[in-house]
């Protein structure tokens, strides 16, 4: 039993011992009238206790309501949370049509992908070969350069000036045929590092079907 019901339970039993205690019993066993006084208590207080029950009513009958809307709601919300499930339990099943066949896909890719992954790798080396070599000869151009500056420096105190035009234009021609090396080695390195661009655009999609795949 629910709480507003047990109080007007209670209420309606303490009515009932009033009306019983209206007229009480005289001193020789029979029932003396009940004072006019008295009747107007019994009925003030029966009258209270019928606008308490009625309030209570009102109170219960709202919270029957209240409790009403909130099942309806709650049946509205479970239809709308099973229509949910069922789209998400077909979704799923796609999705994991699409996974499968995208697990074929990637194993095709992946099995291609191993020999360029080697051919790759072969070219890494080649450059890293290359790189190394280009940057003994660059320190090298980098000493005969710094070599050349202090020579110049030398000779400008030892040869006339009537001289110094001749050996600048050697030491120039001299610069010149190192920097056209150095160039020769930097179109070699490009076409490297185009090749190797190459390799990376057609290993891009197999690349691209592992990563789903994980």
């Amino acid at each position: 039993m629910s709480e507003p019901a047990a109080l007007a339970e209670q209420k309606k039993s303490a009515f009932n011992i009033d009306l019983i205690n209206i007229a009480p019993p005289d001193g020789e066993g029979g029932m003396q009238e009940p004072k006019v006084e008295q009747l107007m208590g019994k009925l003030r207080r029966l009258q209270q206790g019928k606008r308490a029950l009625a309030e209570e009513n009102k109170d219960i009958e709202s919270v029957r309501d209240t409790l009403q809307k909130e099942l309806t709601n709650l049946q509205t919300e479970a239809y709308q949370l099973e229509g949910n499930h069922k789209e998400k339990e077909e979704l799923c099943r796609k999705l994991q049509f699409q996974l499968e066949e995208s697990q074929k896909d990637s194993y095709r890719w992946l099995q291609q992908n191993k020999k360029s992954e080697k051919l790759l790798e072969q070219y890494r080396c080649e450059i890293q070969e290359f790189k190394l070599k280009q940057r003994k000869q660059r320190m090298k151009f980098e000493n005969q350069l710094h070599q050349l500056i202090v020579q110049h420096k030398n000779l400008y105190s030892v040869f006339t000036p009537e001289r110094l035009p001749g050996e600048i234009e050697s030491a120039e021609k001299t610069k010149s045929q190192l920097l056209s090396n150095e160039q020769m080695k930097l179109a070699q390195l490009q076409r490297l590092n185009v090749e190797l661009e190459e390799m990376k655009k057609q290993k891009q999609p197999a690349t691209t079907a592992a990563e789903t795949q994980e």
